[in-house]
């Protein structure tokens, strides 16, 4: 029981480092607020984010690999399987804003140019979707822990 409890721990940790990380991009990613340091800054938040997102897919994995209920209980249910993928679509889409922030950075230090405005909003509602395509895996997270889709 005290290995579950860690793992879940462990878990949500990563969790909620990456939720913050992401909500930062989110605030710091806006035409009226973008400066060099801003540029400087979205890179690395979202490198933190990029980091938190692997330790949420590597504690996940270890879940259910040592967790109480096993690998046959948690691979077969297809709520498991939802959650997955919404987080595979949030990892396909993150990949444009990580891009872009290594482009506008390398940018920054070669000319001192900061994106276009459209840029920045292209990419701002790309961070967004991700974010509110995270605020619902926990929804099937809830079910699942509670058996449903068995």
């Amino acid at each position: 029981m005290t290995l579950e409890a860690i793992l879940a721990y462990l878990h949500l940790l990563a969790i909620l480092t990456m939720v913050v990380f992401i909500a930062s991009e989110a605030a710091l990613c806006r035409v009226e607020w973008l400066n060099a340091k801003v540029v400087e800054r979205l890179a690395r938040v979202d490198m933190v984010y990029g980091i938190a997102a692997m330790a949420v897919l590597a504690t996940g994995i270890v879940r259910t690999v040592w967790g109480v209920k096993g690998t046959a209980w948690y691979w077969t249910n297809p709520l498991l399987h939802v959650k997955f993928t919404l987080f595979v679509i949030v990892g396909v889409i993150s990949i444009f804003p990580t891009l872009t922030y290594l482009r506008w950075r390398k940018q920054l230090r070669a000319t001192g140019a900061l994106p276009a405005e459209a840029e920045v909003k292209k990419t701002r509602k790309l961070v967004m979707v991700q974010a509110h395509l995270i605020a619902v895996i926990p929804l099937f997270a809830v079910f699942l822990a509670r058996g449903f889709g068995k």
